[in-house]
């Protein structure tokens, strides 16, 4: 499968990029610097010279491909216009295709706001916080599209093999033995999915166009912050506490995208799994190092 792959050097879409390319599959990957296309060629993709807030420059690609996988997100005040202008140039160019197009959009659990003691699937009515509202509207429109095959997964707080990922503020306070920053409470639970298995969720879905819709992915439904907290200083033998700030604290300090981590969450990913066969191999007390 030829598949174009928006954000093939960020932390999700380098794991992808290897999982597709691991399993026979062509990707070609936007680069917008030289650094990132010798990145997307060392995974062994090609890279495809191009900016996501300009996408007339490179969408013309999606006829040349059988699929396109949107894992990017350029974080800056307008991201939620430029995604839109790029889902808008792809479907543009879909529109012209001999065959439907394969779409994977990512969304995200942010989508679902907080839902406490509910575990949430797939037909939980969305509840985004603000900084993140435009996602369910650019879901609808990838799922509503006429000649696309569209899907959107919504990973859990993706880790990484190295600890990194959602894990990485609280690992670098404990390695310089300074206090933990827990956001919100010490019970706020997050769905978690290591990027490696989320990587193998995107490609089976890739895999199977006659899936369409929305679909959770996430090994662990919500772990507390208190046991995520309680295994790093085991792990790096941390004896610097931890201290807890509001949600007025972290919006006043980092911005309106610190709501999410706020979140008390728990999802589900039973339909990709029933539909999909998908079995996710790391749970984050399972690794060596968090």
């Amino acid at each position: 499968m030829r598949v174009l792959l928006l954000g093939a050097t960020g932390s999700i879409g380098t794991a992808i990029t290897r999982e597709l390319v691991g399993r026979g599959h062509q990707v070609t990957g936007l680069a917008r610097s030289e650094a990132s296309a010798q990145k997307i060629a060392a995974l062994g993709g090609s890279p495809l010279p191009g900016d996501l807030r300009q996408p007339e420059a490179w969408a013309p690609v999606v006829k040349e491909v059988d699929a396109v996988v949107q894992a990017a997100a350029t974080f800056d005040q307008d991201m939620g216009e430029t995604d839109a202008r790029a889902i808008e140039a792809i479907l543009d160019h879909a529109a012209d295709r001999d065959t439907p197009l394969r779409l994977i959009y990512t969304g995200g659990c942010w989508l679902y706001g907080a839902t406490g003691n509910r575990i949430a699937d797939e037909t939980l009515p969305k509840r985004p916080i603000a900084s993140f509202a435009w996602m369910t509207e650019q879901s609808r429109t990838v799922l509503q599209a006429k000649g696309v095959s569209g899907a959107v997964i919504h990973p859990g707080m993706v880790y990484h093999e190295d600890g990194g990922g959602v894990f990485e503020r609280y690992l670098t306070a404990a390695r310089s033995d300074q206090p933990i920053e827990i956001w919100g409470s010490l019970n706020t639970r997050w769905p978690l999915v290591h990027r490696y298995d989320l990587a193998v969720a995107y490609r089976i879905l890739l895999e199977r166009p006659d899936l369409t819709g929305e679909f959770n992915a996430c090994a662990q439904s919500g772990v507390a912050a208190s046991d995520i907290v309680a295994h790093i200083a085991q792990q790096t033998d941390h004896a610097g506490g931890y201290m807890v700030r509001t949600l007025k604290h972290v919006l006043c300090k980092y911005g309106a995208w610190a709501e999410g981590p706020t979140l008390d969450q728990q999802m589900c990913a039973e339909k990709l799994r029933r539909l999909c066969g998908w079995t996710p191999r790391y749970r984050c007390y399972s690794m060596a190092t968090f």
